[in-house]
């Protein structure tokens, strides 16, 4: 890959960061990861925030890295989480603390903005018709909704907001954008227009001229500026804007090989922290279906809609470990699984979105705290909250299907699985199981990879193909590349009807 053009992947993910080079040689899309670092939330007195100056500074040292090992890099781009925020001052200054979405101070703003827009059920419709996005605290809407109630002078300051991957394009380039995808993960962007909800911004009290027009995927914001060019020897080096919100770089990875129909026969989950799992469709799906649902319609590339639920994901699963560590017990990943698998089936069951899940102080006494509540008793060996936290996702899984599939008006075949969560077999063979589909696992660095191809499209990269007009052809292209490039793994359903009890019980749990 050295002679051939390379493309930095900025992949910032809420545990941890990447830079990662990528390109095409001998025909495959290959990847080098350059650099690696941890990314944690810092408790501030009562708050929780993102140290981005800190992420900054392990950027730079990525970017140093990799004009050091690289010579023909052409560009870099950054994806990340959504919701969250930045504003600036006319200074060019952070006006704010950048919390993050696990920050308490939503708490009961969904409700309160109901009531400011007309009452819980007239401003739960009025949001939704808006902007057409799944209810969740973490959204941006309630975290900017909050600082307007609370009197926060940062609303005063600030003349410009950015969602996190236009903050660090921002410090690449010098130029202020705000990205597609990640905006329609704000509750406060009409994905039918496009554009910002101007009318529900206003009637929430926020300031409608920190919001500019939306940047599409693919547009080039100019090169480096000098001081990140001095900084890391890169040189001209173009700041690309991929999909910048992580689940839309993950989608354009699913080696699918069509492009947004409107009735799919195929899902993705991308599998990590949280899953997101959903279906790319053509269009939005704001009805009154999608609003009894819970389900979310965010912007994908090309125009197209990731018709989507946000589910917990591993969180639990991670969290456990970490409620282990600190009783002084030190296990690994591998052994966390083996232990899951030799914990009898179904002994403890655990809704992976379950409120008490979001931010416990530990994850094992949360778990108890849930059996309690719901009638259970508490898990009896290690094995067991391993293997509840793993059961649940699938069963969660199998209960989103049955919603996409009334929402798409078509029987989903495939569930692709993409991302970390790729490679935990166990849990890509209990989701076949559940939900008694084929499962396609692969690849695992979706978002890398698509954050990757919407660069070198940008670039063009794949000719005469563009994300402009004839999105479609640009995105299949794309996508056999990545087929032709990276493995992946098939599992088919065993057994699944041993699922069908557990699924009830766990429907009736929820409920």
């Amino acid at each position: 890959m050295s002679d051939s053009p390379v493309h930095l992947a900025i992949d910032l993910g809420a545990s941890s960061g990447r830079v990662i080079a990528g390109g095409v040689d001998a025909g495959s899309l290959v990847l080098h990861e350059v650099h690696r670092f941890g990314n944690q939330p810092v408790r501030v007195q009562d708050s929780l925030q993102w140290n981005v100056l800190g992420l900054w500074a392990e950027i730079l040292s990525g970017l140093r890295t990799a004009a050091k090992d690289f010579q023909a890099i052409r560009s870099v781009g950054v994806d990340t989480w959504g919701v969250d925020y930045v504003l600036l001052d006319q200074n060019d200054q952070v006006a704010a603390p950048v919390r993050s979405y696990r920050d308490g101070r939503t708490e009961g703003m969904m409700d309160a903005a109901f009531e400011r827009l007309g009452g819980p059920q007239a401003g739960r419709q009025r949001i939704f018709e808006s902007t057409g996005l799944q209810f969740m605290p973490i959204n941006t809407a309630y975290q900017l909704f909050s600082a307007v109630e609370r009197g926060e002078r940062s609303l005063e300051i600030a003349d410009g907001f950015m969602m996190m991957g236009d903050f660090f394009h921002w410090l690449l380039s010098g130029r202020r954008s705000i990205e597609a995808t990640n905006a329609s993960t704000t509750q406060l962007f009409n994905p039918r227009s496009g554009d910002w909800a101007f009318d529900l911004i206003d009637d929430l009290g926020i300031d409608r001229n920190l919001f500019t027009t939306v940047t599409q995927p693919g547009t080039c914001l100019g090169d480096a500026q000098a001081s990140v060019a001095d900084e890391t020897g890169l040189g001209d080096v173009a700041v690309t804007v991929p999909a910048t919100h992580d689940t839309a770089s993950a989608v354009i990875a699913v080696p699918a090989d069509v492009f947004a129909p409107s009735r799919p026969n195929w899902c993705y989950i991308s599998s990590g922290t949280w899953s997101l799992m959903g279906c790319e469709i053509d269009s939005p799906k704001v009805n009154s279906l999608c609003a009894q649902l819970n389900f979310t319609n965010e912007g994908g590339i090309g125009g197209s809609t990731r018709l989507l639920k946000n589910i917990g994901g591993l969180w639990i699963f991670q969290q456990i470990r970490k409620s282990m560590q600190r009783r002084g017990k030190q296990v690994s990943w591998d052994a966390m699984v083996d232990a899951a698998k030799q914990a009898p089936t179904f002994d403890v069951l655990v809704d992976p979105d379950a409120p008490r899940f979001v931010a416990p102080v530990d994850m094992v006494d949360a778990i108890d705290a849930f059996a309690t509540a719901t009638g259970q008793s508490k898990p009896g060996s290690e094995g067991v909250y391993y293997r509840a936290a793993l059961e649940g996702l699938a069963l969660r899984y199998r209960v989103c299907l049955e919603m996409l599939e009334r929402l798409v008006d078509n029987r989903i075949d495939t569930i692709h699985i993409v991302g970390g969560g790729a490679q935990n077999e166990f849990l890509c063979q209990m989701t076949a199981d559940a939900c008694n589909r084929q499962v396609v696992a692969g690849p695992v660095e979706a978002t890398a990879i698509g954050n990757v191809v919407v660069q070198m499209i940008g670039g063009g990269g794949f000719g005469d193909a563009s994300l402009s007009g004839g999105a479609g052809d640009a995105i299949l292209a794309a996508r056999r590349l990545i087929r032709d490039s990276f493995s992946v793994k098939t599992y088919q359903p065993i057994d699944p009807a041993r699922w069908d009890e557990p699924a009830r019980r766990f429907v009736d749990l929820v409920e």
